[in-house]
């Protein structure tokens, strides 16, 4: 009679749990997204050994719709990730060599007189793709950096008084090199602050220089762009996109991002702190990073994942400590520890 009792008992408790509607599975369908995730890393790591989390915060700001600027010394595969992350969805590229000549019409475009029609046509410059990688960011004059605020941040460009859109999805990888400064120009903050990362990409460790060598070995000589299949179009980027954006986030969660954000501002270690937009920015990254696990909603260590890359390049040391070998890495990281996390 016990274990009937028990039985009936465990029976009523599994209808009231049916009966309360309780499912424990993501209230928003993530497995596509999963999937390209997973096939996106697949493709990459056909030709970049190692670099796994250079690749997920390129992923990650697919998914955030932000830019990215990357940042490494020459030779760690900062270009050639980019590309190929580009190849792996089927959409235009083009790609822009920053020089110190480089003028604002050859990256915008510029009016150009018909004759026949006796009317100025606007032809296009390299910015009009949806990917595209700005190599050597750095080593372009202020005017021309100046002619990537307005397409940047609004995804447009308005030349002659005419207002040219951009086609989603719209993005830049932008690279520099943080060694060799000469014939270099310190890129503005409005510019700086316009990326949504800023990725420091590393050495490889010597078990993954060895796979470099065989991987390049085996590859006979064959381009490495060659071997990269895309697994995105355009609209399949911009579903994701939108799915990533309907990622849910708690209010407490909401208030954590706006108290790290907020503490950059009166922190006596920094000269300039972060502005709404890097708030904006975490929101958008930790969406992302729940997203690319499988999850439909935010953890605070996703909030602590994106903090880093968001901020680090947002925030600027203050004179006498950056002359104590203090770094803005450090300072967010303290931030990090002196706010309490959210349960």
């Amino acid at each position: 009679m016990e274990n009937l009792t028990s039985e009936n008992n465990n029976n009523m408790d599994d209808n009231n749990i049916e009966n309360t509607g309780i499912h424990f599975e993501n209230r928003i369908d993530l497995s596509e997204l999963k999937a390209s995730v997973s096939q996106i890393r697949a493709e990459i790591g056909k030709i970049i050994i190692g670099q796994e989390q250079f690749v997920d915060m390129l992923i990650a700001s697919i998914l955030a719709n932000g830019h990215s600027l990357i940042e490494g010394v020459p030779g760690v595969a900062k270009t050639i990730t980019a590309k190929l992350m580009a190849k792996t969805m089927d959409v235009a590229f083009s790609r822009i060599q920053f020089t110190p000549d480089l003028m604002p019409s050859d990256v915008l475009g510029t009016s150009i007189y018909n004759m026949k029609e006796a009317s100025f046509d606007f032809k296009k410059g390299p910015i009009f793709s949806n990917i595209v990688l700005i190599d050597e960011i750095n080593r372009a004059p202020a005017k021309t950096q100046a002619a990537l605020f307005e397409v940047m941040e609004e995804r447009q460009i308005t030349i002659d008084g005419n207002t040219y859109p951009m086609q989603p999805p719209f993005l830049v990888f932008a690279t520099q090199n943080p060694v060799e400064q000469e014939g270099t120009y310190r890129l503005p903050e409005a510019q700086l602050d316009r990326f949504l990362f800023k990725i420091e990409v590393d050495y490889p460790k010597l078990e993954e220089e060895i796979a470099i060598l065989e991987t390049h070995h085996n590859r006979k000589g064959e381009k490495p762009t060659n071997v990269i299949k895309p697994v995105l179009n355009g609209e399949k980027v911009a579903a994701l996109q939108k799915i990533t954006a309907q990622i849910r986030i708690e209010a407490n969660l909401m208030k954590y991002i706006a108290q790290i954000v907020t503490g950059t501002r009166d922190n006596s270690f920094l000269y300039l702190g972060a502005s709404p937009r890097a708030s904006l920015a975490i929101l958008a990254a930790s969406k992302a990073f729940a997203a690319m696990e499988g999850r439909d909603f935010v953890s605070p260590d996703d909030i602590k994942h994106a903090a880093i890359p968001v901020l680090q390049h947002r925030v600027i040391i203050a004179p006498e400590r950056e002359m104590e070998g203090v770094t803005t890495k450090q300072v967010i990281k303290q931030l990090l520890d002196t706010i309490e996390i959210p349960r």
